[in-house]
């Protein structure tokens, strides 16, 4: 009789394994076939959540059944890598009052998760074949094709999809990035997890914009991670002060999760070190609003280079500051806001005016 230690490793273990080599903190398996969590993006869409995002809609079909993206699949590898959570702000040592300073999502503003993430997926990938000795056919995504991966992470194992639509993982949390590999491999599916949201309403509560129609559904048309980043237009005027200080992205609805606000009970390794490239860089931790809106082509692609910040573009980045700097109610961002009064952007010089009555009408600081 063989021992424990002389029982063969199955190939998702080897497949988990070879993932944590690669630096990523959670690895599962399930089915191609669609579910009940990707047949409900039909209903959301139609009921208009969806906004602006076209391309949602146009491969709607494909994000419900993956085997649309590749017929052969019949697995889905799905792969998360922990976003760490903030060290303290730095900004607050200084003399720089908070309502000069915008606030960056925290996944941006280092590397784009999206490159760093992708080089493992891929990395994972191109290792299939060599572990089952034959070709595999596969194509891998983090967060650019049409794959649900929220979904296919929940039907993984990874986690349960919370009220606030975000996938919570039960050690790691909510800030997790997700990648998947869609495979012909017959690869045995993970045991899904129990919803451990309970009667805790915590994130539908702290939305400042309503975001949420009923618990587990999300409006994304008045999500600030939507209007800050997705949206091409004007934020809609009866949003923008309920954006506050955000200037792009938002994790209010994540920030006040209980399995967000202790510390995770076990902390992942990182040694290849991809959460210090996911690190914010200086500048963009609390981002002065004036520096912001000072940014000419040049110097939004040099200070955006490498990262996630350049979804916006520079008009859509400029946007968000100034909705930011009209809610500060900080008089001495009024020359900053002034400048863009003559945007050749009609959208910008509307929202600089708008900014600028708020500042206007603010009471003057009180000497010292």
């Amino acid at each position: 009789m063989k021992g424990d230690s002389e029982t063969a490793v199955t190939l998702e273990e080897t497949i988990r394994r070879l993932g944590a080599v690669l630096g990523l903190d959670a690895v599962g398996f399930t089915t191609a076939l669609p579910s009940d969590r990707t047949a409900f993006l039909r209903d959301w869409w139609s009921r208009g959540y969806g906004g602006e995002m076209e391309y949602i809609g146009r491969r709607l079909e494909e994000r419900v059944d993956p085997r649309r993206v590749l017929p052969e699949a019949r697995s889905i590898v799905v792969v998360g890598l922990w976003c760490a959570p903030e060290v303290d702000d730095p900004s607050s040592e200084d003399d720089i009052p908070a309502s000069l300073r915008g606030r960056v999502a925290r996944y941006a503003g280092g590397d784009d998760y999206h490159d760093v993430l992708l080089e493992r997926v891929r990395a994972l990938e191109a290792a299939l074949p060599a572990l089952v000795g034959q070709s595999v056919r596969s194509r891998s995504y983090v967060d650019t094709g049409p794959v649900l991966e929220r979904a296919a992470a929940e039907g993984a194992g990874l986690g349960w999809i919370g009220k606030n639509s975000c996938l919570i993982h039960p050690e790691l949390g909510s800030h997790l990035m997700l990648g998947v590999i869609l495979c012909d491999l017959p690869l045995q599916p993970d045991a899904a997890v129990a919803d451990h949201c309970g009667t805790c309403r915590a994130c539908l509560d702290v939305c400042p914009t309503d975001a949420f129609p009923q618990p587990y559904v999300l409006d994304a048309t008045r999500c600030i991670s939507y209007t800050t980043i997705e949206a091409k237009g004007p934020i809609p005027e009866s949003l923008r002060e309920a954006h506050g200080d955000h200037v792009f992205g938002c994790d209010l609805c994540q920030s006040v999760c209980p399995w967000n606000r202790s510390r995770p009970r076990t902390l992942p390794e990182d040694p290849l070190g991809l959460r210090t490239r996911l690190e914010k860089r200086g500048e963009w931790r609390r981002p002065l609003l004036e520096w912001i809106l000072g940014l000419d082509d040049e110097g939004f692609r040099e200070a955006t280079r490498k990262t996630a910040l350049r979804r916006p573009g520079r008009v859509g980045l400029l946007r968000n500051a100034l909705v930011a700097a009209g809610n500060s109610g900080d008089r001495a961002l009024l020359d900053a806001v002034s400048r863009h009064i003559e945007s050749e952007d009609a959208g910008l010089a509307e929202q600089a005016r708008w900014a600028l009555d708020r500042l206007r009408a603010a009471p003057e600081p009180v000497p010292l």
